[in-house]
């Protein structure tokens, strides 16, 4: 029987926001006018209208369907829009975050956060254009520490050497 089980809790899920389709769907509107212009002159043509709108509903249903979330022991990435995939990250591999806002992220609250881990499947984790990126790695920050001091777990360095050229012994 294990003891000092704590119960892993969500404290936070989401899903990047929709301004990074702001290119894709600006595109998408040219080429629907673009077309539209076009079937005025040849009226079976406005058929093509078809493909900027499923461009469009592909577009939002990717960005909606990637979904982020920290819990008190973990990052879990479910990603999918038909078929899904669940990657996960345990806290204590994190190694280092970075915090990224350009200017129109500035201007609609929103921050990408980089996380470099340990984690062999994922060495590195991108979370795009979330709003109140910056408490959330605040928050992820604060958790990575507590979850190591739980598991007595520190990060090492090992700079200029290979996994050979380790031993053990």
């Amino acid at each position: 029987m294990l003891r000092n089980m704590t119960e892993e809790s969500s404290l936070w899920k989401g899903s990047s926001s929709q301004w990074l389709n702001l290119g894709p769907f600006t595109a998408a509107l040219i080429a629907a006018a673009a077309i539209g212009a076009g079937a005025l002159f040849f009226p079976p043509g406005a058929i093509a209208l078809v493909l900027p709108l499923g461009y469009v509903i592909w577009r939002f249903l990717h960005i909606r369907s990637r979904v982020f979330e920290l819990t008190s022991e973990r990052i879990r990435v479910t990603t999918g829009i038909i078929n899904q995939k669940v990657d996960e990250i345990e806290l204590y591999r994190v190694k280092d975050t970075q915090t990224f806002r350009t200017w129109w992220m500035r201007l609609t609250g929103l921050a990408s956060i980089h996380l470099q881990t340990s984690d062999l499947s994922t060495p590195d984790l991108v979370v795009p254009a979330i709003p109140g990126g910056l408490e959330f790695r605040e928050q992820l920050r604060h958790l990575v520490e507590v979850e190591r001091d739980r598991k007595r777990v520190r990060e090492t360095d090992i700079d200029n050497m290979s996994a050979d050229a380790v031993h053990l012994g």
